[in-house]
This record gives structure tokens, sequence and C-alpha cells, in this order.
């Protein structure tokens, strides 16, 4: 068993989004296909909609990365067809938003490994091991972007986190969000995935392994985050733990007594909650 972390905080703090990602072209990476990064893929048109029409100069140039190809399995939880079989997730999902948005986003069909160097002002990781993600935080791109967007879940439970790479953009910020590989170290470590269960080989599996709408709870949640991030210019929280068991969310405040009490409890326990998620962190909700 995992020990749940309180995260309320008596004096409200608030994170206040760097200047030049409200006046230029907001370059977004979304590493990631399947589940939970095609329902982030499916959200940000919407935010780009709406950081228009609210007055934003430019709103969002976004890039969708991932090597993996559509197989059957994908078609029961994930947005995609039969006749979309053997394509790439990434170039579909692109496609498909282009035609439908007018727009020129980008789909790069290929994993990420520390060679890759697109630049970015907002990194999303939506994978779905702890190695790939350990893989995302040593790229160029993680070291020169603004924030690392980072979601992750389990069967019917995950989190969302907002940080900053402690990089050159961000090493001098006052009030710095610490990343979710600070806080919850154990996502970073690639060992663990040993001991993951090994991905659903049929549409019933994929449905007894992870519960439906999971992916797209997280998603529209870290959305909505984002959205009054670029709406109101700040934040008091930068994060979420999220049950469908019990319909209960908790935010992660911009809080840092709490992210010092959070990792000191981390490090106590990274060993154990590692056994027990893909890409969760066992936080009780």
């Amino acid at each position: 068993m995992t020990t749940a972390i309180e995260t309320t905080t008596a004096t409200k703090i608030e994170h206040r989004i760097p200047g030049p990602l409200l006046e230029k072209k907001v370059r977004v990476s979304v590493v990631g296909c399947g589940g939970t990064g095609s329902a982030i893929a499916a959200g940000l048109p919407y935010l780009h909609q709406a950081m228009v029409a609210l007055g934003h100069p430019h709103g969002l140039d976004v890039t969708l990365v991932d090597g993996d190809r559509i197989s059957r399995t994908n078609c029961v939880r994930q947005p995609f067809s039969e006749t979309e079989i053997g394509l790439y997730k990434a170039t579909v999902l692109a496609t498909r938003i282009n035609l439908f948005w007018g727009l020129g986003w980008k789909g790069v069909a290929q994993f990420v490994d520390e060679n890759w160097g697109h630049e970015t002002d907002i990194l999303i990781g939506c994978v779905d091991s702890r190695a790939a993600r350990n893989a995302m935080t040593r790229t160029q791109s993680y070291w020169n972007c603004h924030y690392w967007l980072d979601l992750g879940n389990n069967a019917d439970s995950g989190q969302f986190v907002l940080g900053q790479p402690e990089n050159q953009r961000n090493k001098a910020q006052e009030l710095r969000l610490p990343t979710a590989s600070e806080l919850f170290p154990e996502l970073i470590n690639p060992k663990l995935d040993k001991k993951d269960r090994l991905p659903p080989c049929s549409a019933l599996e994929a449905l007894e392994r992870q519960e439906p709408f999971v992916n797209q709870t997280l998603a529209y949640q870290a959305l909505a985050m984002l959205a009054r991030l670029f709406r109101y210019g700040r934040l008091s929280h930068h994060g979420g733990f999220v049950s469908l068991c019990t319909g209960r969310t908790i935010s992660l405040p911009v809080d840092p007594v709490l992210w010092d009490r959070m990792r000191r409890v981390r490090s106590n326990l990274s060993a154990k909650v590692g056994r027990h998620s893909r890409t969760g962190v066992g936080v009780n909700v």
C-alpha cells in the first residue's frame, strides 16, 4: 500500500506565466499519441481557439510525436478505426486535426530518444513507460523548454504535473515549479518497468486492465489547467491526482513547503510505489 499525501495549503501562492508565452506562437510538442496523448491532441485545438479569441496574438503550434503504429487493440480505447491499422498514430491524428480545424500542425512518426531536439515551449509527455519518460528528460527539447506537462495513469487513477525543468530558461525563476520527476523520482526509473504488466494483447484485456475514460479525464483536467494559465496568466495549482474509483480529484498546489514534504515522503516510498503502476504515482485520492 502507499501512503496518502495531503496536498492542501493554508496560504495561496501563485505561479505566473513567463511573459514571452503571451506574445509569441507557443510551440507545443505532445510525445505519445496513445490513449492519453490522443485525448490531449483532440483538446488542443479548443485551447488554441480559446487563446486566440481571448486576445493571444498567435495561439499554438503543435507537433505530435510517436513512432507507434495503430494496432487492432488500439481501436477499442483510442480514437482510431480498423481502416487505419498499420498507419502511424502521430500522422493520422495530425492529418485529422488539420483537415477539420484548418490548421498546419505536424505529426512526426518517430520515438523520442536523447538525440531528439525539436524546439518547443511546452513539452507534454503522455508515454506509458518509465524508460520513455526517462529518455524524454534527457532530450535537448526538455532542457530548452519552458514547461514539461507530464501525465500518467494506472487502471482507474492517475496524475498530471506541470513543471519547469531546471534549465537555462527556468533556473533563475524565483518560484520554479518542480517537475513530475523531481516530486516522484520513481516515474523515470526504467528498472521499475520490469515489474509492470505487459501491454494487453486483446480488446477485452485492454478494457480489463484500464477503465474507460481514465485517459480523457486526465487529459481534460490538464488542458483546463493550461487554459487557466493562458487566460489569467497565473496558477495556484500545477497538477492534480484523479481517481475514477472514488470520483475524487485532489489538486497539487503551488507551495514550496508542500513540495519539500512530498520529496521527503517519496524518497522513503519510491521503492514500494513503483511496484503498483506503470505510470501512476500511487497517491491515494
